[in-house]
């Protein structure tokens, strides 16, 4: 426990303390703005000494502004206490029906998430199964599904949001295409892998026992590629997530993370957007996590794992 705890600890102690260091030079000029307008430092009044004067330099002449850096309204970056205390805020001290809650919306964001994942998820068994069974699809489907990841997100998004909302399909169903689009890649290559990976001595083995098609695509193949599946799903999942924020980003959702990236943007809440990103991270984390216990669980039923 100890081996696994101080190393975790320490990288994260790191990661805070480079933070708040990071945030010194990159606040420091609203600080020292607002100082010296109340005349508690001398602001270099000259437009080109103030342009040559770095974040970095100004925080050297200006020690005793460093705190200030750190309990901004707007800053341009955070301290992870702010973000904490954004996140406290808008979760534990907010119903969860509130549009003020990241609750609401990260329950939105993950609606969209599980129906793309499950279309993704779906379509990309399928496609695998018939790639690894057929010479056709493997030489035409297989060359497609490549090039459609080399496809821009942020490119085909608003196409797709614009052609479903012709056909008066809006809603849920725009983002869950998206996240559908971004997570059967994943599921495809990984499946195939998996469907491919019994050696040739184990398929002699069932062609000794006259085993057919089916029932070596059941007894053997299949299990053979569940390892290499929950893999491809871990990846895939969190590729849904952002599909499903991509898909609220071009329509101006108000609803769902990407609303509150949007609506943070627009105004300048630089703390808000930072606090929807780690909802962002901390969601992706707990999809993950379900995933990698469903692979436990299933893997050691199947014998596959202590």
């Amino acid at each position: 426990m100890i081996r696994t705890v101080v190393p975790i600890v320490t990288v994260v102690v790191a990661i805070v303390a480079l933070w708040y260091v990071a945030a010194v030079p990159m606040n420091i000029h609203f600080a020292v703005n607002t100082a010296a307008r109340t005349g508690a430092v001398v602001h270099p009044e000259d437009p080109a000494a103030r342009r040559a004067m770095g974040g970095i330099a100004l925080a050297m002449e200006n020690p005793g502004q460093w705190s200030a850096t750190w309990a901004q309204d707007k800053p341009r970056l955070p301290v992870p206490h702010q973000v904490l205390e954004e996140l406290w805020q808008t979760t534990a001290q907010q119903a969860v029906t509130s549009k003020r809650s990241l609750v609401y919306h990260g329950w939105v964001t993950l609606s969209a998430t599980v129906v793309g994942f499950a279309i993704g998820t779906g379509l990309g068994i399928l496609l695998a199964v018939g790639i690894v069974h057929s010479r056709a699809m493997d030489m035409s489907v297989m060359p497609w599904a490549i090039a459609s990841q080399t496809i821009p997100i942020l490119a085909i998004a608003p196409m797709i949001i614009v052609v479903l909302n012709s056909i008066g399909v809006q809603g849920l169903v725009p983002k869950a295409v998206i996240s559908a689009y971004l997570s059967f890649f994943p599921v495809v290559v990984g499946m195939v892998k998996g469907l491919r990976s019994p050696d040739a001595m184990q398929f002699d083995l069932l062609k000794t026992y006259n085993a057919s098609r089916g029932e070596t695509f059941w007894k053997l193949r299949l299990p053979a590629s569940a390892p290499y599946l929950f893999a491809s799903l871990k990846v895939g999942i969190a590729a849904s997530l952002v599909g499903a924020i991509v898909g609220e980003l071009p329509t101006g959702a108000s609803r769902g993370l990407g609303a509150r990236l949007l609506s943070g943007s627009y105004y300048g809440q630089t703390v808000q957007i930072w606090s929807a990103l780690f909802a962002t991270a901390i969601l992706a984390a707990l999809l993950v996590a379900i995933i990698a216990g469903i692979e436990r669980v299933t893997l050691k039923r199947m014998g596959l794992a202590r």
